[in-house]
Formats: structure tokens, C-alpha cells, sequence
């Protein structure tokens, strides 16, 4: 039997137009999941990427507010059932100095990382009931690194990682398996954003310099840890958090 089959499945990657939700998303129809792909403001790029799984659909919604997350989890319903699995991959980030600290700029981070996976996982609920899985992509800056001007950021990431493991608890009546992702720095077009060649050069070898294994995160490192925890693979994981960060050597520790 192959556990990593997910023929028959219906999974849901929020946030999955681009970056690692995009990479994850297209692992997941490679496992042969029906993918729900979620975007807010990546319409074209969300429809792209449904050309290239099968069986999979667009639904925009803002995983920040509740009432949009609900009426996409009824059109999902509605155009391809129920959903089995859930990667909260959404998310939000502001580099800042602490001092420099702007109010609305935290409570959006905090809307996205944090009230995302509440408002994804509560309007699911009912399908995971049984048997469903939630993966949620949180950070190795919610475990804490070196790394300048992400001290807000973390915290919205570290309550994510805090997340995981309360809902692994308080609804394990229910049997849902719930697990997270800590990435390091991965290279995607968030991360590098509208640098030159030299400053992403430049970039790529701080963080490469930070690693244990002298190197940086692609999208498909995490979309590979993201298919073992869906998986049956991974049956008997539950609650936990797996870093992915080619062991940073500024963590405080690698270990939650």
C-alpha cells in the first residue's frame, strides 16, 4: 500500500498561488489529492497553477476574516465536497525594528499567521472530524533566530507553533492529526521581493552562511515535509513541529 497516495482526497493549501503554497499545492495533486486552491490577491497565478493539477479549483478568500473563509468553505462544499486536509500555509510578514514597531502592521500579521489557521480549521471542522489532517506552516522564527528586524513577525509565528499543539489536544476527540512546518528562509518571490541580483546574492549568502548545511530553502524542501505529514506515513505524528531550516546555527534551539 502507498501511503502517500491521496487518491480521493480533497485537500485545501491556503495562501497557494505562489512561494511554497504553490509548491505544496502541486505536490499534493502529484499524490493525487484534488487540490482547493486558495488565493487573496493572486487570481491569475491561482488560475495558472489549476492548469496544472488535475480535479483542482480557485477559491479567493482573505483567511483573515472569518465571514470570507466561511462562504469558501461553502463553495468548496458546494463545486467539490468535503475536505480531508488542510495546509495553512497563508501568511503575512513586515520587517521592523521593534522600536519602530506600527500597530497595523502587527495586528494584519497577526490576522493572517494566527486568526488564519482559527478561521480555516473552525469552518472545516466538521469535514475533519474522523480522520482529517491539518498541516500549518509556521517558522523557525517562532522557535527564534538571529535574523534582524523579525522579532514581531516571530511572536505571530510562535503562536502558530503554540497553536498546533493545543488544538492537537483539544480536539482529539475528534481524531484530526495536527502538525506543523518551521521553515527557515526559503527562496521565494516574498522572501527576495523587488531586490537587484546583487542585494538577492547578497541575501542568499547571509542565510546560507547560517546554515549548518551551507545552504537556503527552496519551496520544494517544505512541500516535501508538508506531503509526509498529510500522508499515512506519518499516522503516528501528531502535535509536533518539524524544522526545516538546514539546521540554523543562530536558533536558540532546534527543539520545541
Amino acid at each position: 500500500m502507498n501511503e502517500y497516495d491521496l487518491t480521493g482526497k480533497i485537500a485545501l493549501v491556503t495562501g497557494s498561488s505562489r512561494g511554497i503554497g504553490r509548491s505544496i499545492a502541486i505536490k499534493l495533486g502529484r499524490m493525487g489529492a484534488r487540490v482547493a486552491v486558495n488565493y487573496n490577491r493572486g487570481e491569475t497565478e491561482a488560475k495558472d497553477l489549476v492548469g496544472q493539477i488535475p480535479h483542482s479549483m480557485a477559491f479567493k478568500a482573505d483567511v483573515a476574516d472569518r465571514n470570507q473563509v466561511n462562504r469558501m468553505a461553502e463553495e468548496i462544499h458546494s463545486k467539490m465536497g468535503k475536505v480531508d486536509i488542510i495546509v495553512n500555509n497563508a501568511g503575512y510578514w513586515e520587517l521592523m525594528d521593534f522600536a519602530s514597531y506600527r500597530e497595523e502592521a502587527m495586528d494584519r500579521m497577526f490576522a493572517v499567521n494566527v486568526k488564519g489557521v482559527i478561521n480555516t480549521v473552525l469552518a472545516f471542522l466538521d469535514d475533519l472530524k474522523g480522520s482529517g489532517v491539518v498541516v500549518n506552516i509556521a517558522s523557525n522564527a517562532g522557535i527564534g533566530t538571529a535574523a534582524p528586524n523579525t522579532t514581531l513577525y516571530s511572536l505571530t509565528k510562535a503562536a502558530v507553533i503554540m497553536l498546533t499543539k493545543r488544538l492537537a489536544f483539544d480536539l482529539r476527540e475528534h481524531h484530526i492529526r495536527i502538525n506543523a512546518v518551521a521553515p527557515g528562509w526559503v527562496e521565494t518571490d516574498m522572501t527576495i521581493g523587488h531586490r537587484s541580483s546583487t542585494e538577492i546574492a547578497d541575501l542568499e549568502q547571509y542565510f546560507r552562511n547560517r546554515t549548518t548545511l551551507n545552504t537556503i530553502g527552496q519551496p520544494d524542501d517544505i512541500a516535501s515535509v508538508a506531503a509526509f505529514l498529510v500522508s499515512g506515513e506519518s499516522r503516528y505524528i501528531n502535535g509536533q513541529v518539524i524544522v526545516a531550516d538546514g539546521g540554523r546555527i543562530d536558533n536558540r534551539t532546534h527543539g520545541i
